[in-house]
Order: structure tokens, then sequence, then C-alpha cells
């Protein structure tokens, strides 16, 4: 498993129509690791996250040159199935995007797209067992048909966690899950990613240095749309191989 890639970009420079917004930018990330991009903000981080799951699609003449593969499948080639691919990497948005229905249709919404479910037993299976994992299913089983707005901010981003984990994804995305929430709410994101991570390859964006030290196995280190470095989380945090890091983490910039 140490050796095992699950995600690997090599070489990737990204184009917002004539604006590059990432540099040849190589990383390997390992399946069932929790994989931290810290970073000043504009430096490409966001970028790259979205480009592991084609989400910079959406945008007109934006544009990925290099190479990304999930499971030596490049995502980039013709023939990816973009829809699928969105099921296999999930992404959980910086702000908590609950969709205006019950909170157990949230959950249903992309199994029954997905024809993941044939029976009504099986839909409620899938519902208590994601709610589970996303810690929630305690705090709503007495509550599913009311709305998703009801919700508190941290109960509706793991809400959306759940929503996220109910198609069965082998990757999940998260933007800055945290950074719209109260210290207590975060902490149970932190904890729900780290209990997350026996099951799933999770990579994440955020600005909290402090979080990335405390959640992830791995780091890289993005500064004007270039990956300065990227290696084990003690060991950059530590011990930064280049000075960019160190100045950065240290507080001289950013």
């Amino acid at each position: 498993m140490a050796d095992s890639v699950k995600i690997d970009v090599s070489h990737a420079n990204f184009f917002y129509g004539n604006n590059q917004a990432l540099y040849d930018v190589s990383m390997r990330i390992r399946p069932q690791f929790v994989t931290a991009l810290i970073g000043p903000s504009g430096c490409g981080k966001s970028t790259f996250l979205r480009s592991l799951n084609r989400m910079n699609d959406l945008i007109p003449n934006a544009r990925l040159q290099g190479k990304v593969q999930l499971d030596g499948a490049d995502i980039y080639s013709d023939n990816m199935d973009v829809i699928d691919l969105r099921r296999r990497v999930g992404m959980i948005f910086q702000r908590s995007n609950p969709f205006p229905m019950s909170i157990y249709d949230n959950v249903a919404y992309g199994v029954r797209v997905n024809g993941l479910a044939k029976k009504r037993v099986q839909l409620d299976q899938i519902v208590e067992k994601t709610l589970t994992a996303a810690a929630l299913w305690e705090e709503v089983k007495d509550r599913l048909h009311r709305s998703a707005m009801s919700l508190s901010g941290g109960q509706q981003q793991r809400l959306c966690i759940a929503r996220a984990l109910a198609v069965e994804p082998e990757v999940i995305l998260m933007d800055e899950p945290a950074s719209a929430l109260d210290p207590i709410s975060t902490a149970k994101i932190e904890e729900l990613i780290y209990n997350l991570k026996q099951n799933y390859t999770i990579i994440v964006v955020t600005h909290n240095m402090q979080q990335a030290a405390r959640i992830s196995d791995e780091t890289g280190f993005f500064l004007t749309g270039r990956l300065v470095e990227f290696s084990e989380t003690k060991k950059l945090f530590t011990a930064p191989a280049k000075r960019e890091t160190e100045d950065y983490i240290t507080g001289r910039f950013g």
C-alpha cells in the first residue's frame, strides 16, 4: 500500500484563457492518506484541487496541459466518463451547500440519480450508513424529513459530506471545509476526516496550517502556481527542504 498511488499528476499546467494558474505541477497522491494543500490565497491550490475531478471544465476557456491519472487511467482522455469521474472523486466546498429539501432527500439525491438503490429499504440503509459515517446520524435521526436548512452550519457541512459519501466515492476533495465554521464544528470535521481516511483518499485545501499539521499525512506547499514542496507532513513542518516553505510556515509572509 505504501508505494501505491491513487492519483498521479504529472507536469500539469493549467490555464484560464491566457492566464496560467499552475506551472508544471507533479504530485503522487497515495490511497487512504489525507493530503493537505497549503499556501497563500491565489497560489493555485484550489485550481489544482478542482482539476482532479475536472470541475474546472465548467469554466469557459479553462484547460489543462499534462496528465492526471486516477488508478492509472487518464481522466482528461476523450473516453473518460466525466459524470462517473465526479461520482468517484467527490467534492466538498468551502461553504456548505445543502439542497433546499429534506435531510433525507439530500443524502438520497445522488443515490437516486445514479440508480444505486433498487428499493426503499436499500435507500433507507444507505441514508443511515452515510449519515453515521459523517457523524451526523445521532443528531438528525428523529428529524430526517425536516428541511436541511434547519441544521446548523457545522451540521450542514457534515450533511454535504454524507451526500458525497452516499454515491460511494473513492476520493474526497475538500476545499477549505471548515473555514466558515466555529471551533467546535471545526473539531468535528477534523475528527471526521481522520476517521474517513480508513476508507477514502482525502485531499484537503486549507489556509489553516495548524489544521494541516493535525489532520494530514502528507502536505503540498503551493506558491504562485507552483508546487514548491511536497512531503510527509511532519517533515514539511519541522524540517522543510525549501526556504520558501520555511518562510511561509514561520509567518514571514502569506
